[in-house]
This record gives structure tokens, sequence and C-alpha cells, in this order.
């Protein structure tokens, strides 16, 4: 725990929580931003330790102190290949969001930041838990920022957004905390690594595998849970949108991987069918929708449905390309979407307007502008050398190798991507301005927050070759365990969905009578 002179991954949690707390004995505006942006940096000293990674598959700075011993609670931190990615993730999230809001939010400086510091603390516990308890209350304590910086700093429909944000997201950790009331019951711990050790019965894990589904799919978010996403996305304030696809998607995926293959192997090989169907259609679904849009941020965010379709298709493939594809999406996507995300904050700053047709011919007012959104753009459908590339093909790699017809669906949905971006590229660049425009190009504070993500888009699409050794140890473990651990006999002979359904009919009449 103390190797490095300190808790490292509790560090990175109480951190910017006491920078939060810093936040309401400052004055001045740009004290506060400036003082925002120097902790998310300190936050990421902070994380150099992490860097001496070791390529292995076990769990790594670990940090475990009894809670409440009554109870079996543990304070337990850690972090291996799964979750390590994620960590960076939103590390380097947090300074870029400071940056492309220092002009964007002019109200409530102050908590807005403290939303963002707030923000970051729970999103690393979430990655780095290994209680169940510890986690879901980290889970939980990332709702309450999330929906402060859309129902506040939102759009003119924010109250409607943020609300459908919170019920569509308060209703899956419900179920999830169904689950883990569960697993604690049967298992007699809420200690993730001990339970991962544990058999359960096919009937058990096919009620825990449908309560942890549903928590994660509203998270991700899966066709057709997706409803609350393109409202949320078009409302945030521009960090918000980032933070939004960077991070918390991510953990409605990091959850299939870190709880329900490892947890409940049986019933996500029973159910893998379905989690195929319904991922292969948020890809088509989300790349058709997005094509006909005319807003450029839900043009964005509905191509984060079809994007992060690719994300749960290659974890339920249950193959070693198929998961390293979704963990390299995960990280890819938010890197990409981002970028994205905090474009379209930059233009609309400029021209108040998130319409395509209010923002035509940028690339002669704005030709640096339009060659980040040109890059953005390739590496959002995949073009080879970018980052997006890796994952995609590692995707199509492993869904070809379970089975052709998979592979074969989701082409359109590659293709459709490249439809979309190059759509609204071509009009952004080449269109017909609607009047004369006199905006400034890319401003230095603007080059930075773009040109940051650009070179991850670059250096992850030439040289992936440190994630893979990263990330593989991990994979494999888990793939390993899970087809060791599946209870394929059982799932074979008996009628689980026929069981379960008179289980629950009875329970019904019980309650009835």
């Amino acid at each position: 725990m103390l190797d490095y002179g300190y808790p490292v991954l509790s560090s990175l949690v109480v951190f910017p929580l006491l920078a939060a707390a810093g936040l309401f004995i400052i004055r001045g505006e740009t004290v506060v931003r400036g003082y925002t942006l120097a902790a998310s940096l300190f936050e990421i000293v902070l994380a150099i330790p992490l860097l001496s990674y070791k390529f292995n598959a076990d769990f790594q700075f670990v940090e475990r102190i009894s809670w409440v011993s009554r109870w079996g609670l543990e304070y337990h931190l850690a972090v291996d290949g799964i979750s390590i990615l994620m960590v960076w993730l939103t590390l380097f999230t947090l300074p870029l969001c400071v940056l492309c809001s220092w002009t964007y939010i002019s109200k409530r400086i102050k908590e807005f930041h403290f939303c963002l510091l707030f923000m970051t603390a729970a999103c690393v516990g979430v990655f780095t838990s290994m209680d169940l308890v510890l986690f879901y209350v980290f889970w939980e304590a990332m709702l309450i920022p999330m929906y402060l910086l859309i129902a506040v700093w939102g759009g003119d429909e924010r109250k409607y957004a943020s609300i459908k944000f919170f019920l569509y997201t308060l209703a899956g950790s419900t179920l999830l905390l169904v689950a883990i009331v569960a697993f604690r019951i049967e298992g007699g711990t809420f200690s993730i690594p001990a339970l991962m050790q544990q058999t359960f019965s096919f009937r058990f894990q096919f009620w825990c595998f449908l309560a942890m589904a549903l928590a994660f799919a509203i998270k991700v978010p899966m066709f057709p849970f997706h409803t609350w996403l393109p409202a949320a996305h078009v409302q945030a304030p521009s960090a918000g949108s980032v933070i939004l696809a960077a991070i918390l998607l991510k953990m409605g995926t990091y959850g299939f991987l870190r709880f329900c293959l490892p947890l409940t192997p049986a019933a996500s090989e029973y159910f893998a069918p379905m989690m195929i169907a319904i991922s292969i259609a948020s890809i088509l679904y989300g790349g058709a929708v997005a094509l006909g849009q005319t807003d450029i941020k839900k043009l964005v965010a509905y191509s984060s449905v079809g994007h992060m379709g690719f994300v749960t298709l290659g974890i339920f493939l249950f193959n070693q390309r198929g998961v390293e594809g979704a963990l390299f999406q995960m990280l890819n996507h938010g890197i990409i979407t981002g970028g994205l995300f905090m474009m379209i904050g930059t233009v609309y700053e400029r021209s108040h307007s998130r319409d395509i047709g209010k923002n035509l011919g940028l690339g002669k007012y704005m030709p640096a502008f339009m060659f980040f959104w040109g890059l953005y753009s390739l590496a959002s459908f995949g073009f080879p050398g970018t980052n997006g590339f890796v994952g995609e093909a590692l995707v199509f790699v492993g869904a070809f190798q379970a089975s052709l017809p998979i592979g074969f669906l989701i082409v359109p949905g590659a293709l459709l991507g490249a439809a979309y971006m190059f759509r609204v590229g071509l009009k952004l660049a080449w269109g017909e301005p609607s009047s004369a425009k006199t905006w400034s190009d890319l401003r230095t504070r603007e080059w930075i927050y773009l040109l940051i993500p650009a070179v991850m888009v670059f250096y992850i699409g030439l040289a992936p070759g440190m994630f893979f050794r990263m990330i593989d140890p991990s994979i494999e473990k888990l793939l390993a365990d899970y087809h060791s651990r599946k209870q394929v006999a059982q799932v074979q002979t008996e009628q689980p969905m026929q069981t379960a359904a008179r289980e629950l009919m009875n329970g019904i009449a019980e309650a009835k009578n």
C-alpha cells in the first residue's frame, strides 16, 4: 500500500475531493479556473507510479483496510489490465474539461468546477473498487454531479434531460443494488476477487445477470435503453458531454467485464445471443439515426450508441480478439468522441448554434479547426493508422472468428459510420455559408485541448503494442476463468427460462394470497 510512499489509488480518489473543498475559500473566476486546472494536473502527477504497472494478470497497487468488519465491508482498491486504462482516461479528461469550459461556462463558476473535481473522484473510485458496496457508493456518487452539470449549466431543455438521465440511471442502480445484496447472501462476502473464486448455481446466475445486465445496459446505453443519451448530450455543456461520452458510458461496459463474465459465466453464455443481437441492433440503429441528424451534437450522441454497440459485441463474443477490441474501443471512443464534443463546443461559442446548416463553410474561416475535425472523423469510423481502426478491426476479427453471419451483419454499421461523418464533414468544410463570417480560428487554449487527444489518436493507431501488453494478461485470465467455470452442462440440461418464469408466477401468486 505504501510502496511509493503514499497510497496511490486512495490519493487519486481523495485529492480531487480535497481540491473541491478548497474551492470554497477561493475568490475570482480566473483564479478558480486556474486552481482547478492546477489540481487536475497535480492529480496526473500523483498517478505517475501507475506507470510502473507490471504487465501481468494480478491486481496491483492493492489497498485493503477493514471498513465495517461486522458486515464484512472493506475499503479495497486495486487495478488490473481491465481498469488501468480507464483510470488514465479519467485523469486526462479532467484538465481537458477545464480548458474547454474556460469561456463556455459563465455562471456559477465555482460550483461547476466543484462538480468536475467531485466527478473525477467518483469515477476513479468506480474503476478501482474491489468491494461491491464501495463500488456502489462511487457508482451512485457520480450520479449527483452529472445531474447538476446538465440541470444547472445545460441548454433550454435541461430540466427534462437531467430528470430523464437521473431516472434512467437510478432505475439501473436499484437493480444493481439488488444483485449486490444477492451476492452477499449467496457468496458470504462483498469482496469482488473472493466472489470471482466461487461458482454459483445457474438459477442464481440467471437472475443476478438480468439485474446487472439491465443496469449496465442503461449506462452504456444499449438499444432500446438509449433514449436518455441524446437528450443528455444535447443539453449538457461541453465538459458534461465530454465526461459523459469519455467516462460514464464506459462504466456500463466495464461492469460487464468486471462482474457479468467472472461472476455469472453460465448466465453470460446463456444470454450471449440476446446480447449480441442487441449490440448489432445498437450498431445499425445508432448509425442510421445519426445519418439523418441536422444537430451536430445529436449526431455524435447517436454515433456513440453505435460505437458502444461494438464494445458490447466484442465482450459477448468471448474470444481474445473480441474482448481486446472492446477494451480498445472503450479507450478510443473516449478519446475520439471527447475530442468531437470539445470541437462542437468550440464552434458553438462562435455561432451559438449546433445546427449543421448554420455552420457551413468553416474550411474557409477555420482551417485548423477543420483539420482536427477531419482527423477525429477519420478515427471515428476506423480509418487505418488511427486508434479507431485498432479497436474496430479487432472486434471484426473476433466477430468473424465467432460466426460469419455476425461479422457480415456489422459491416453496414462501419459503412454508416463513414457516411454520417463524411456527410457532416463535407458540409462544415465546403458548404456555402448563409452569411459572411468573421470567426477567428483556433486560439492557443483550443489548440492545447484538441492537440492532446490528436496525439493519442496517432500513438494508439500506429504503436498499440504497449497497450496490448498491458491488457492481454488480464483478458487471458478473464477468458480462461470464464471458460473453465461456466456450467455448460447445466445450461443445456435445464430449461432455465421456463423455470425462472414459473418461479416468478408462483411468487406473484403467493404475494396475492
